[in-house]
C-alpha cells in the first residue's frame, strides 16, 4: 500500500501506475507533481492554512480541489502527517473505468486526452470544489467499492522519469514532477 502520511516528494513516484477512482470513473496515473508546503512557494500552502490551502494542512489521505484560472478543477492528495502541508498534483493519466461518464465531462476530445493535464483530469474524474477536504479510501486490486474517492495502487513498479514542474512560476528548479516516459497522456514537457 501507498503511505499516504509520508511527505510529498516521497508518495508522488509511487502514485505512478496507481489508479484513482471517482464514483465508476478510474484513471491510472502518469504525471503527478509534488508540492511541500511552507518551504515551496509553489505551494499554495506557502503562506500557511488559508482558507483555500487549509486541506493540506491535514489529515493525509484526504483530496484537495481547487480551481485554476477560475474554471479548471484540479485534484491533488495530501500527504504528510497531520499537521505538516503537503499534496501531490495529478496531472496525467489514462481514463481506464467509467469512459463514457469522462467522455460526457470532456466532449470529443480522444482517449489520451481525456485526462491529460490537471484542468481536464478533474473534469474527467466529476471532480467538484465541495468535494475538497473528502476521504480518500486506500483500497487492494480486489476492492469492490463503488463511492467517493478511492486509490489503488499500482501492481507492479513503472518506469518513471523526474524533473522540474510546469506552469509554475516560483521555485521552477524543483524537480518535483514525475511521470512516465513516452505515454501519450502525459501532458507537460517530456525532455
Amino acid at each position: 500500500m501507498i503511505d499516504l502520511s509520508a511527505p510529498a516528494t516521497d508518495v508522488a513516484p509511487l502514485l505512478l501506475g496507481a489508479t484513482i477512482w471517482h464514483g465508476p470513473v478510474a484513471v491510472r496515473l502518469t504525471e503527478v507533481e509534488a508540492y511541500t508546503g511552507l518551504d515551496d512557494p509553489a505551494s499554495h500552502a506557502f503562506r500557511g492554512p488559508t482558507p483555500r490551502a487549509r486541506v493540506m494542512f491535514g489529515p493525509p489521505s484526504h483530496v484537495y480541489v481547487y480551481l485554476s484560472y477560475g474554471m479548471h478543477r484540479c485534484v491533488n492528495l495530501v500527504c504528510s502527517p497531520d499537521g505538516v502541508a503537503s499534496a501531490v498534483l495529478l496531472r496525467g493519466g489514462r481514463v481506464i473505468a467509467g469512459e463514457e461518464d469522462a467522455r460526457l465531462r470532456r466532449g470529443g476530445v480522444p482517449e489520451n486526452r481525456l485526462a491529460c493535464g490537471p484542468g481536464n483530469m478533474g473534469s474527467a474524474l466529476g471532480a467538484t470544489l465541495e468535494e475538497s477536504g473528502d476521504p480518500v479510501e486506500l483500497i487492494d486490486p480486489d476492492a469492490t467499492s463503488t463511492s467517493g474517492w478511492r486509490l489503488q495502487p499500482a501492481d507492479h513498479p513503472v518506469e518513471f522519469r523526474q524533473g522540474p514542474r510546469v506552469g509554475i512560476s516560483r521555485n521552477v528548479d524543483a524537480p518535483w514532477r514525475w511521470w512516465i516516459p513516452e505515454d501519450p497522456t502525459v501532458s507537460g514537457p517530456r525532455k
